[in-house]
């Protein structure tokens, strides 16, 4: 027996040692690593894919002399002869092929931010550094077409759709909370700060297959993969204070940031349109942990905030007005990982939990719910040549929601718990170097509902010039319906959209142009027959609706010095019956006509950076039970001017100063009227509108790094 274990022990060392070790690195011209490269040994199945720094390692039995094969989408495929014996780590250099820099991609129905996106209309970090957004990724991308001026609420409505049709992603894991607590018809903001993200991209229809339970859209976020230094920075704000650090070790790093925020010393010097007993105060915090590994990327992301006010809200049902104390406690986090394994291969995999708990007075009644979420996910993705890449995944959603209104000696409860599981396939074909295109099909099951759909997605977009190109796209979405009905009822069928895209885009010598047409049918939208949806309301799926309309975006960096400017417009046209509608007509929240101009000028001889927004948007209907049609009134056009400015006192500190709505318009978003008409017949009304004439902000940042010449300019 003994003799046998020998004889197994050294053939087995015999096969490990007739096992060579390849490795190295696969980089561009310019030597910045490429993810997701193939090497392998020509003739053989012995090979692996580059990782996010370009390193690659694998193993072969091969011996003598070899050719290495290294090849990449967009660029030129790499022969080197080796031997496999004396072969020592080196790098490669990839060549771009003749056509790579102006590489036919599909861009319609999606805008990008990241330094990585080939479709790109903004820089990397363009999409905080807008006047009037405050650091709110929300508040910036309403400045791109496509997107509604909704300023009661804060929230991202895109072309024709509510908020809760819009899903957020942070590192391909869904948020399901990812609005901050508020108040009846007063704005809030996302959650999120925008310090830890490097990339984002807002998809405004036609999105990929790997995502789904939204009609509109998909905002996806992501994580920084590596800091470039260590640093730290520090803020003083009028409205509070804020730090953040990042560390980095030989494979891995921390970054973190701390926010608080009070508006009692900014209230009591600034008057506001809202009677606060104690304005909004929140404590927040973020932080993203990276680990890499041979052949992947491992992150931890975490964040968390706790807010609370009191005010005094105005009712016109009311004589005295309606005192509104809230607290909020939300947690979010998710861990995610992505790398290569085997012959071309790439795997995404990750959950991500959230929590949120609301605790509301209303005068003498009580409301409490709270929220628990998890998502998993798992996506696999195959590269079978420079022509055809296929991604095939899963989801699994868990939503568990639950709700008490106290009453006098009543108690109220409302709930549900809903899981959904979903399959996804998806390849990207190159049809020749001028013409590509995604083909995809996503199925759901919703244990609640007990309901599956399935959606057929597809893209195609062709080279129409050196710096032109057209791009088409078609897709199916489905999603449940949104929490204030599926909490007293689930006898619903999915909600259905179809989304058809029409784009062109040109980008050239620092110019960007991009027009899409679009159109969304509508199918199955919730109907009741109560003033709000409520436990004893009557609920069905017979409403419809479309939404039509032109966005165009242009932008230039070029024409004049030292100024970046764009200019985005959108025409929408959009009817709906849901709710409690009467007929088919354009709803409250959409604006015929959108336009923003956003400026950015660097004045060399002051040290400052002079950022202008101007936002317009035409007047929206409102319901006026006076009159006879329903939704006839329509408000005054809706205009802001905000400006920023943004001055070097040294490399490292910034004097920041910003106001919003310089002009002080007084912007009405519509209309609460009176449940009962008065003693002369009329229904008495008052005016939906801004909480304040004007926002003034002035901060000091400064940053600590150990280049010392890095700065916070770019995130302001």
């Amino acid at each position: 027996m003994k003799t046998i274990i020998t004889i197994f022990c050294f053939l087995s060392c015999l096969a490990i040692q007739s096992q060579t070790k390849i490795s190295g690195k696969v980089v561009d011209q310019k030597g910045k690593p490429l993810e997701g490269a193939n090497v392998f040994i020509e003739g053989t199945y012995d090979g692996a894919s580059s990782d996010a720094s370009g390193a690659f390692t694998f193993e072969t039995d091969a011996k003598g002399n070899q050719t290495l094969l290294i090849s990449f989408l967009t660029f030129e495929t790499t022969k080197e002869a080796i031997v496999v014996e004396s072969y020592q780590p080196r790098s490669f250099k990839l060549k771009e092929s003749v056509n790579a820099l102006d590489a036919v991609v599909i861009s319609a129905g999606t805008f990008q931010a990241g330094s990585n996106a080939k479709a790109a209309v903004l820089k990397p970090l363009d999409i905080v550094t807008t006047a009037g957004s405050a650091g709110n990724i929300i508040g910036a991308l309403q400045t791109l077409p496509g997107a509604q001026i909704v300023g009661e609420s804060g929230r991202l409505f895109v072309r024709g759709g509510e908020s809760d049709e819009t899903q957020t992603y942070i590192d391909g894991i869904r948020v399901a909370q990812p609005y901050g607590v508020s108040a009846n018809n007063l704005p809030t903001r996302g959650r999120f700060s925008p310090f830890l993200f490097s990339g984002i991209s807002f998809s405004t229809g036609g999105y990929s297959a790997e995502y789904g339970d939204a009609l509109s859209s998909v905002l996806l976020l992501s994580t920084i993969n590596d800091p470039d230094q260590e640093k730290t920075d520090v803020a003083f704000m009028t409205v509070g204070l804020g730090v953040g650090n990042t560390q980095k070790w030989e494979k891995s790093s921390l970054s973190f940031n701390m926010n608080y925020i009070n508006l009692e010393p900014y209230q009591k010097l600034i008057k506001q349109n809202v009677d606060w007993n104690k304005p909004y105060q929140s404590m927040s915090g973020e932080m993203v942990y990276r680990r890499h590994f041979e052949n992947g990327l491992f992150k931890f992301y975490a964040a968390f905030d706790h807010a609370s006010f009191d005010l005094n809200q105005k009712d016109v049902n009311y004589a005295d007005p309606v005192r509104v104390d809230t607290k909020n406690s939300n947690f979010y986090l998710n861990s995610s990982y992505k790398g290569n394994f085997g012959a071309n291969w790439t795997i995404q995999t990750g959950v991500g939990l959230g929590y949120s708990q609301n605790k509301t007075d209303l005068n003498a009644d009580f409301l409490k719910n709270r929220e628990n979420a998890a998502h998993l996910k798992l996506k696999l993705s195959k590269k079978f040549s420079n022509k055809v890449r296929f991604t095939f995944g899963g989801d699994y959603f868990l939503t568990d929601f639950k709700e008490h209104f106290f009453q006098d000696v009543n108690t109220f409860q409302s709930g549900y718990t809903s899981s959904i599981g979903a399959l996804y396939a998806e390849s990207d074909i190159v049809l020749s170097k001028d013409f590509v295109a995604k083909v995809g099909v996503r199925g759901m099951y919703s244990d609640l509902l007990e309901k599956s759909t399935i959606d057929p997605r597809i893209s195609f977009a062709y080279k129409t010039s050196k710096n032109g190109q057209l791009s088409v796209a078609y897709g199916d979405f489905h999603q449940l319906p949104k929490q204030d009905y599926l909490k007293y009822t689930s006898g619903f069928e999915p909600e259905k959209t179809a989304h058809y895209l029409l784009n062109y885009n040109y980008a050239a010598n620092g110019q960007t142009l991009r027009a899409e047409l679009f159109y969304k049918d509508y199918e199955n939208l919730v109907k009741y027959n109560t003033d709000l949806p409520q436990y004893n309301s009557v609920y069905n799926n017979n409403g419809s609706g479309f939404a039509k309309g032109l966005d165009i975006f242009w932008r230039d960096s070029k024409a004049i010095k030292s100024l970046d400017y764009w200019v985005s417009y959108s025409y929408i046209d959009s009817k709906r019956d849901y709710k409690n509608y009467t007929a088919s007509v354009t709803p409250g929240f959409v604006a015929k006509h959108t336009l923003s101009v956003v400026g950015k000028y660097w004045i060399d001889d002051l040290r400052s950076q002079l950022s202008v927004t101007n936002s317009f948007a035409t007047g929206r209907p409102y319901n006026n039970p006076n009159e006879t049609l329903f939704m006839n009134g329509k408000t005054k056009s809706y205009n802001s001017l905000s400006v920023s400015w943004a001055y070097l006192l040294s490399q490292q500190k910034i004097l920041f100063f910003s106001v919003s709505n310089v002009l002080g318009n007084d912007n009405v978003f519509g209309y609460q009227y009176a449940n009962s008409p008065d003693m002369s017949g009329q229904f008495q009304r008052q005016a939906i509108t801004q909480p304040a004439d004007r926002f003034f902000f002035v901060g000091f940042f400064w940053t600590i790094s150990q280049d010392k010449k890095s700065n916070q300019l770019d995130n302001l």
